[in-house]
């Protein structure tokens, strides 16, 4: 048994996923990331604390042994705080300074994580639309990571939410809302808000759960349970009937997590409840001594205690021996939903064996058809449980609900798919005469079909429950959270793009929302020409950003024939004139270099085809046609003079360039103008006598500080050589005076330019 439950064992996998928390407290921490640095820091100190597969199973089993030696009373000694962690796409993308999905298939679960539920058509208009929400909406603060802190006690829980509040603080992590949650008390204990039990349906996990010795299709001790392949919730596990799935390698071992914040209107349910029961009492179609917990039953597909209507038809037993059973139920002989109506919460969610393409057909397999749209729900209700007499907390305007939390390996098969083609379908069942409307107690507003031999009543029903918060996240596996630590998804040593070659300023996404986007031009592993993305942000930090992956050069025209960007040299006052900006481009053919004038379009970076973006304007030279380049084999750099640009019709440019094996530098000038004229403006000098080169024996690029040109007389540059990076700093005036602001770091410090 124990190598057939081997996921029990699991270090690698979070532990609320397959093993589920189920304590009594819970707090969700949405997180942003201010620093990307100090966030992998974060991460690397929280792996230790995160509660894994095998700790949440050997607790769970040992909670439940000494539970039933109680006669079904909590032991007091065992007590426990779990701590889980995911990340959102634009998490993982800050940890890691790079698309961390750089393609994705349309439709596919993979593009609606990278989305993000805000952008994802889920019903939630109105009171639920995404600008209303307390967390998750895109235009507010933006969520990086969700913390899940658990524990059997209060005590416990406030002493570790607060050691976490701390941490965050100190890697300079906002926390943009944090989210209470806590079963029940008294009598509502393992209920939801509107008074039914929650959690019943939840489906066993093949290898984690113990199947029954008769009927191995379900789990053993829970009659009607049925047991899952693993991979529909753990990435990389086995499917339903194997069906491959597009995920990419560093996600194995993880889950797709879905948190949403649900308030629930109690005292609306319930009035409307009574208010449709009189509807169909006057219509004669439900026994005169139906009560609005008869209807209220039927819009759940249970009773309060959570047995099933299809078993118990005509009234509750709360007191039931058999609440094992209370999933060993099916829909199978009640097709027309005479017993359990097809709008009922349990059926949309879960139609089981009943599901039929058209009325009177056979019904579907539960094995695959429904087994591959299963989800493991977590979560808890949140807010005081309704009390009408109450002034204070539990009074009808006291924020309540449901914290809804999911896990599954595809967010689009799973939870959308039940949440768009199930629940807020009026059409689900489908190809009915009459269609049975929307789920009637979580589903939109809508107009119910109630069913009943050889007749149709119509319900009117409100929503009841709206969308307060919604986060796609990502849960990773252990040995994942450890590389994202180090900024990383894979354990292939990070590769780093040498901008020995280039970059361009991306001319219309410049100082853009307080960010400035770049081409960095180097050279692929395979060894061919490439070309990346990646941003800058305004700042002290000037946090860094791959924006895009690398593309081949091959793939812009204006590129046509060149295996090695050595320079870019912006035409002066050719820069964004009818949206497009232009620039001299030296490169290397055949051991000697030329130049080539190409020109950008305004809208490259976002959306214009490669022939439309970037164009040839002039083909390639010799350095002969300049006239300031004579004597100069090959350019290495320019560095503008930062007060000198467009200054009476000339623009001035120091020259590094290789001259007998070793590099030295010169003055040039280039002139307004259709010609743009050329001079030598001083001859070659020694790179010594630069302050802020010092050591350095050949600079591979110079890049601008966008923010900080010409602050108070001063300018910053980015110098690049080699597998290094300082910063230095030019005075404005005639000697243009330079000095060294911060001494040599690793290239590696720039997230964007690690692959």
């Amino acid at each position: 048994m124990a190598d057939e439950l081997g996921l029990r064992e699991s270090d690698d996998i979070q532990g609320d996923v397959l093993a589920g928390f189920k304590k009594d407290q819970m707090t969700l921490l949405f997180l942003k990331f201010e620093d990307p640095a100090r966030a992998r820091a974060w991460v690397k100190a929280l792996e230790p604390q995160i509660s894994t597969t095998r700790q949440v199973a050997t607790f769970n089993a040992a909670f439940s042994k000494a539970r039933k030696a109680s006669a079904g009373d909590d032991p007091k000694t065992l007590k426990a705080t779990w701590i889980n962690v995911s990340f959102t796409y634009e998490g993982l993308r800050q940890l890691t300074g790079k698309d961390p999905l750089p393609s994705v298939a349309p439709r596919s679960g993979l593009e609606a994580f990278k989305q993000g539920s805000d952008k994802r058509a889920l019903g939630d208009t109105g009171d639920s639309s995404p600008e209303m929400w307390l967390f998750g909406d895109g235009k507010g603060e933006t969520v990086h990571a969700v913390l899940t802190i658990a524990s059997d006690t209060l005590q416990d829980l406030q002493t570790t939410v607060r050691q976490q509040r701390e941490a965050c603080a100190a890697a300079k992590i906002v926390i943009v809302f944090q989210q209470d949650a806590a079963t029940l008390p008294g009598t509502r204990r393992g209920k939801e808000h509107f008074g039914f039990k929650d959690g019943v349906s939840e489906p066993g996990v093949i290898g984690f759960d113990a199947p029954d010795p008769v009927k191995p299709e379900y789990v053993k001790g829970h009659h009607g349970t049925r047991l899952i392949p693993p991979g529909e919730f753990v990435v990389g596990l086995d499917r339903v009937d194997d069906e491959p799935r597009e995920t990419p390698d560093w996600a194995v071992n993880g889950s797709f997590q879905v948190v949403r914040r649900l308030g629930q209107d109690v005292p609306g349910f319930w009035s409307q409840v009574a208010g449709q029961l009189k509807v169909l009492k006057n219509a004669k179609v439900v026994p005169p001594e139906a009560t609005t917990e008869w209807l209220a039953a039927r819009l759940v597909g249970r009773w309060r205690s959570g047995t099933p209507v299809a078993t118990c038809p005509n009234a509750d037993r709360p007191s039931n021996a058999l609440a094992g059973e209370d999933n060993d139920f099916g829909y199978r002989d009640d097709p027309e939903g005479f017993r359990t109506p097809l709008f009922s919460h349990l059926r949309k969610t879960n139609p089981r064996d009943g599901l039929q393409e058209h009325p009177g057909d056979r019904p579907f397999d539960e094995n695959p058809v429904m087994d591959r749209r299963r989800i493991i729900r977590r979560g808890a209700p949140y807010g005081a449980p309704f009390d009408p007499a109450s002034e204070g907390p539990g009074g009808p305007d006291e924020k309540r609900g449901l914290l809804f939390v999911c896990y599954q390996s595809d967010l689009v098969q799973q939870f959308e798919f039940i949440q768009k083609a199930w629940i807020d379908s009026p059409d689900f069942p489908p190809n009915r005469t009459e269609k049975p409307g929307p789920d009637g107690m979580v589903g939109a507003a809508g107009t119910l079909s109630y069913e009943t031999p050889g007749r149709t009543t119509k319900l009117t029903l409100s929503q009841f429950v709206v969308t307060e918060g919604s986060v796609y996240a990502f849960v990773p596996s252990l040995r994942l959270l450890r590389l994202l630590g180090d900024g990383r998804l894979t354990d292939k040593p990070p590769a780093v793009l040498r901008p020995t070659d280039a970059f361009l300023p991306v001319p219309d996404l410049q100082r853009a929302d307080g960010r400035s986007w770049y081409w960095a031009f180097g050279t692929g592993d395979d060894g061919t020409p490439v070309c990346r993305t990646l941003s800058i942000a305004d700042g002290d930090d000037h946090t860094d950003v791959r924006e895009r992956p690398d593309r081949p050069l091959t793939t812009w025209p204006c590129y046509a024939g060149v295996t090695k960007v050595d320079a870019i040299l912006p035409v002066p006052d050719e820069q964004r004139v009818d949206g497009r900006s232009r620039y001299w481009l030296f490169h290397t053919v055949e051991g000697r270099q030329v130049y080539r004038l190409i020109s950008i379009a305004d809208g490259a970076e976002t959306g214009l085809p490669p022939e439309q973006a970037g164009r040839i304007d002039r083909a390639d030279r010799s350095l002969s046609a300049w006239v300031s380049l004579n004597g100069v084999e090959r350019v290495d750099a320019f560095l503008p003079v930062p007060d000198l640009q467009r200054v009476d019709g000339k623009s001035y440019y120091w020259v590094f360039h290789t001259l007998m094996g070793a590099q030295v530098y010169r003055l040039v000038s280039v002139a307004d103008g259709r010609a743009h004229q050329d001079a030598v403006e001083r001859g070659d000098r020694g790179l010594d006598l630069w302050r802020s080169l010092t050591g350095i024996t050949r600079v591979d690029e110079f890049l601008a500080v966008p923010d900080m040109q010409r602050i108070n007389g001063l300018s910053l540059f980015w110098v690049f050589h080699q597998d290094k990076y300082r910063i230095i700093v030019i005075r404005d005036g005639r000697g243009h005076e330079d000095q060294i602001t911060v001494d040599d770091r690793p290239l590696t410090l720039w997230t964007s330019l690690t692959a």
